[in-house]
This record gives structure tokens, C-alpha cells and sequence, in this order.
């Protein structure tokens, strides 16, 4: 190739196609042709790959190239392969917010359903349980003692109906007592001899009660031990049993007691027995 056609050369994008001897396939080198040198027989030519010298003995053809139009079929190149991996982010995030939004929705629907019975739970616990009207002793023939005690119950205002089979009683004198209902020692109605004189005393012992229902319009107590909303009950302890160390409660002697229902709040009392009694039966 003559000296004044590569002059022209210089400086522009070119396509190169050299051949080594020996070689039978031609190379294709593409870049800015930057200087030729004629003595030592070399052009300077910057790639792609970076700045490099061609010897001008293997050089077949030189062609002008369009450097902006090159690059921009590379460059697409480029865009579509960002785009596929793009492509592949996207998709990634779109399962995972789809994995996170399912575990949220689970999570909170666990909760709601939770949040629900925990509030329900609540609102029978605070709405129900049982009421200490009053609490009654009887005292021995000798009036030195009491003997067993009448506890007035009945549901508070709204309650849900009250098993009394699954209701505890504890008391604690000197020491702490636990009575469940005795379901042999119940009775419908207070007779003629009075609540103390209902029940077989046998029957009663340190580790249960007995239960008078007072008001019980469907009988609900005495068949099914259930004290409902408008319902009044007395419950009957035997303490002579309970306390077995003095054989009942010693006057000026303070009892503390709680009702316990299965649901609901509990009914509390704190009675001291009188420092004399007067009659055989006395309010404490």
C-alpha cells in the first residue's frame, strides 16, 4: 500500500484485515488508525482492546469504517443483556414481595383471629362472675364457737351463667382449705327449719359445700348446677370439719374467703366472727 493512500488513513476508524505468512486465515482488527511508521514498517492503531502496532507487510486491506455505527450495534448488544438481567432482578423482587405479602397476610390473619378470641376471653372474664351478698354464721348450742357458715351468692349484673360444679371455694384461717361442690348436698327452697337445718350435715365435710338455691325460676341449680343470670344461691360450709384444730371459728377471729368460678371475676369476703354471741345465728 503506497505512502499517500495510508496518509489518509490517518486518524480515522478503520477496518483492518491483516494475514501473516503461513496463516491461511486473514484477522480482523477494528480501531483509529494513529500514526504509520514507513522505516521501521509498522502502523499504531487504537482498539478496543487498547493501543497496538500492526506490521504494514501483513496488511491486506484497510477499509474506513463508521466508528458511531459500530459501536452502536455493540452497544445494543450491551442494552440487551442489562435488559435480560433486569429482567431477572425484577421477576426475583416480584416473588419475593409476593412470598413476603402471603407470610404477612397469614401473619396478621393468626393474629386477628387471636386479637378476636383474647378480646372475647376478656369480655367474659370482666362482664361474668359471682357476688358475695352476705356472709351468715351458725353458732353451737354452747355459743362459744361457729360452726358452719351461709354464704349469699348470685351472679354479677350481665354474667354469663356460672357452673358451680366447676366453682372453688377457699378459705384461710390459720391454715388455707380448698371445698368443691358436694353434688349430693343440694336443695330447691329453704323449709320451715330454717337454711341451717336443710342440708344433712353429714354430707359436708373439709373439702366440700353445699348449695340452697333461694331464687331459681327454672331450677337451673338443682339440675344442672348452674347458677344463672337471675338466679340467688346460699352456699353452706361446715367449719367444725374445715377447722379441724378449734372445731369451728373462735369469736374476734377473722376468715378471709373467695369464690372462684370457672369464667368470670371472683366473689371476695373478709368476716370476724363476733367477741360474743348473742344469738345462735349472727351476721359476720
Amino acid at each position: 500500500m503506497t505512502k499517500r493512500y495510508m496518509e489518509r488513513l490517518v486518524g480515522r476508524y478503520c477496518k483492518i484485515v491483516t494475514k501473516e505468512p503461513g496463516e491461511e486465515r486473514a484477522n480482523v482488527v477494528t480501531g483509529t488508525l494513529e500514526d504509520v511508521d514507513y522505516k521501521d514498517g509498522f502502523i499504531l492503531v487504537d482498539s478496543p482492546q487498547g493501543l497496538g502496532c500492526l506490521r504494514i507487510d501483513t496488511i491486506i486491506a484497510i477499509k474506513p469504517g463508521n466508528k458511531h455505527r459500530l459501536e452502536t450495534k455493540k452497544s445494543a448488544d450491551d442494552e440487551a443483556a442489562v435488559g435480560i438481567g433486569t429482567l431477572i432482578v425484577f421477576i426475583a423482587l416480584i416473588l419475593v414481595a409476593a412470598v413476603a405479602a402471603s407470610v404477612i397476610m397469614q401473619t396478621a390473619e393468626n393474629l386477628q383471629q387471636r386479637a378476636y378470641a383474647v378480646g372475647k376471653q376478656t369480655i367474659r372474664d370482666v362482664s361474668s362472675g359471682i357476688k358475695v351478698i352476705s356472709v351468715t354464721g351458725y353458732a353451737n348450742e354452747n355459743k362459744t364457737k361457729i360452726d358452719y357458715l351461709a354464704i349469699a351468692i348470685a351472679p354479677r349484673a350481665g354474667s354469663y351463667d356460672i357452673d358451680l360444679n366447676k366453682t372453688l371455694l377457699y378459705l384461710q384461717l390459720n391454715d388455707f382449705s380448698v371445698l368443691s361442690l358436694n353434688l349430693s348436698s343440694k336443695a330447691n327452697h329453704v323449709p320451715e327449719g330454717g337454711v341451717f337445718n336443710t342440708l344433712d350435715h353429714s354430707l359436708l365435710n373439709a373439702t366440700n359445700f353445699g348449695v340452697i338455691s333461694i331464687h331459681d325460676r327454672d331450677d337451673s341449680i338443682i339440675k344442672t348446677n348452674s347458677l344463672s343470670n337471675t338466679d340467688q344461691a346460699i352456699l353452706i360450709v361446715n367449719l367444725t370439719a374445715v377447722l379441724p384444730t378449734t372445731s369451728g371459728l373462735l369469736p374476734g377471729e377473722i376468715l378471709e374467703g373467695k369464690l372462684v368460678p370457672d369464667v368470670g371475676s371472683s366473689g371476695i369476703f373478709v368476716v370476724q366472727s363476733p367477741n360474743a354471741y348473742k344469738y345462735r345465728v349472727c351476721d359476720l
